[in-house]
């Protein structure tokens, strides 16, 4: 079951990262493309989150390891199984677009700090109440609130930070050169930061949720 596990959150970021990286490197799906990748997790929780909890992103390992639903053994295996899924997809990605010349967005530091910071949040916060939530279990939207909550932070901070909101999807835009590989830095330390925070306040407001 354990390496079940691993294989269900390498093939989950894989297309993840594989739908970002097609809906936004030309030819691109415009302004949708928001849509289209919150669609594609919200797929692919449905699909694996009762193997693996459909992580699909570190910072929500993070968040859901330190508020307590994740075993420690389990953290660094799904931290690397997503970000092996990112590389291999954001290579498949230049694959399938013919090598493409792409030119990484340029982002202000401390505005894409704050708006990768408040991403992850909103997101870890969401997979944290909607999907580990003793108030919540058993419910049947998991899987739509989490993707839907990537698309509405994706088309409010797109243009600010480039809307990665994972830290496997940062590298796999900057594989990608999407975005510059200096500014990693920015989507590791903010996403981390913000599933921390995320973990914190849901803990706070549900001391009773062990």
């Amino acid at each position: 079951m354990t390496a079940k596990k691993y294989l269900v959150e390498f093939i989950g970021t894989f297309f993840l990262v594989l739908t970002v990286g097609m809906t936004v490197i030309n030819p691109d799906a415009g302004t949708i493309a928001p849509l289209a990748i919150g669609s594609a997790l919200m797929i692919m929780v449905y699909a694996g989150g009762h193997v693996s909890g459909g992580h699909y992103n570190p910072a929500v390992t993070l968040a859901v390891w330190l508020r307590g639903r994740c075993p420690q053994s389990d953290v660094l295996p799904y931290m690397g199984s997503q970000l092996a899924g990112g590389i291999l997809a954001a290579m498949a990605v230049l694959f399938l677009k013919g090598d493409p010349t792409v030119m990484p967005q340029e982002v202000g530091i401390f505005p894409a700090l704050v708006a990768e910071l408040i991403g992850t949040f909103a997101l870890a916060y969401v997979v944290l109440n909607v999907a580990t939530a003793k108030a919540t279990a058993g419910n049947s939207y998991f899987g739509l609130a989490i993707g839907f909550t990537v698309t509405v932070m994706a088309f409010a901070f797109g243009g600010v930070s480039g809307g990665a909101f994972n830290p496997a999807v940062a590298l796999g835009i900057t594989v990608m050169h999407l975005a510059k590989t200096a500014n990693l830095w920015i989507y590791l330390l903010a996403n981390s930061a913000g599933g921390a925070l995320a973990a914190v306040a849901f803990r706070f407001i549900n001391p009773e949720d062990k």
